[in-house]
């Protein structure tokens, strides 16, 4: 079963990212920063763990404020580093564990927290300026990642007790999985800092410091401070500093610190820790979906789950894409020469020329980018599912109350 092995804290200011690529672990004012990094990358060099999972937040690069979300989970295989203005650092993509991540949004919706889910997304520093310092250049990723993104940067973001119970919810989710896997719980941001207005540059270190000893010690008093509270001690954007509280609250109640460290170079304080639990983590749950159990039997009936979603991702893509008008001309135009430039595979491509219905569902298609496939080439909803059915429209129809005929084109 997948247990917890550890945490790692750690702030993730773009200048450590700037000092690992520009490899300034000699100049003075930069080698402490590589100095608090070489126990964190001690510690998982001996307990190897399989997955990081990441808390992070993202900071307008890849998500905006278009769809901005509480807690957004990647569920991807891959992450490549993201361009924030400057072009992408040149650093490997780091690898995903698909499949613990499904297991974990199954396990947290079923608690009540209401995740987003996200794919075909880059990773800004948030997430890569720490971990770039865990690794020699010349290596791969030692581990795979599942990368939780945490809006808060656009207020109302969620309270520091509701990350504090995510991260309970976490622990079981992870005890709950059912593949052996060794998994570290990384907590990035902070420490105080504020980089917007007059106020530009506080800094309390007298606080961070507290912050870290009852974030060891007494996590459930720092549940009780309001992101006013946070950014009065810590800096309006320092109050990021709540998504530590998502790792504590994975943690066991007591702990081993192994490695603490703290250095405030200039604007942001940047700082380190290593804990693992003083009691055995101990194994919770069974890893079913119990929301779902049964639904498997139900005849005709496919649940659109996050394994069919992987697994149907490019296909729903393209045919979602035809939302565009200049995608429905293409595809008008020539249909094969549409499908092949979106890298749709042989049997996509034929489940679509033959308009099979059925044999899309079953495939992995969710029903509403069907009926916009419909919509392109002249057919109505209820042409769908009579065939669905593998019925004539005539035969469902007669199963209907009312004859009518709709589909979403005008």
């Amino acid at each position: 079963m997948a247990r917890i092995i550890g945490a790692i804290a750690t702030s993730h200011t773009p200048t450590i990212g700037f000092a690992r690529d520009r490899n300034l672990s000699n100049d003075p004012v930069w080698r402490p920063i590589f100095e608090a990094y070489e126990p964190v990358r001690q510690w998982l060099d001996d307990r190897k763990p399989d997955v990081l999972l990441t808390i992070y937040n993202d900071h307008v690069t890849s998500f905006f404020f278009d769809h901005y979300s509480a807690f957004a989970l990647g569920v991807d295989q891959t992450y490549q580093p993201a361009d924030e203005g400057g072009g992408a650092r040149d650093i490997r993509p780091l690898s995903g564990h698909a499949p613990l991540a499904r297991g974990l949004a199954t396990h947290l919706m079923a608690e009540e927290f209401d995740l987003s889910f996200f794919r075909d997304k880059p990773l800004d520093h948030g997430c890569f300026s720490p971990l770039s310092m865990l690794i020699d250049s010349s290596r791969d990723w030692p581990w795979k990642i599942v990368p939780l993104q945490v809006g808060v940067l656009q207020f109302p973001i969620p309270t520091a007790q509701r990350c504090y119970r995510l991260g309970q919810a976490l622990r079981r989710a992870i005890a709950a999985y059912p593949e052996d896997l060794k998994v570290a719980i990384v907590a990035t941001g902070g420490l105080s800092h504020q980089v917007h207005g007059e106020r530009c540059g506080f800094n309390n270190t007298t606080w961070d410091l507290e912050f870290m000893r009852l974030l060891e010690t007494d996590p459930e008093s720092l549940t009780h401070l309001t992101h006013a509270q946070y950014a009065e001690r810590g800096g309006m954007e320092g109050s990021e500093v709540i998504m530590w509280l998502i790792m504590r609250g994975a943690m066991g109640e007591r702990l081993n610190r192994l490695h603490r460290s703290y250095y405030l170079p200039s604007m942001t304080a940047i700082a380190t820790a290593v804990w693992e639990d003083a009691v055995p983590h101990e194994h919770l749950g069974n890893g079913v979906d119990e929301q779902l159990a049964g639904a498997e039997s139900l005849p005709g009936t496919y649940p659109y789950t996050l394994e069919r979603s992987a697994k149907g991702y490019r296909l729903n893509r393209f045919l979602h894409d035809l939302v565009h008008s200049e995608q429905r001309d293409r595809f008008r135009a020539d249909e094969s020469a549409a499908m092949i430039a979106a890298d749709l595979d042989a049997t996509e491509q034929d489940l679509v020329k033959r308009r099979d219905w059925r044999g899309l569902i079953q495939y992995g298609a969710i029903f509403f980018v069907l009926e916009k496939l419909a919509a392109v080439v002249g057919v109505s909803n209820l042409h769908v599912y009579a065939a669905m059915r593998g019925e004539s429209l005539e035969a469902f129809q007669q199963t209907r109350n009312a004859a009518i005929q709709y589909g979403v084109s005008r």
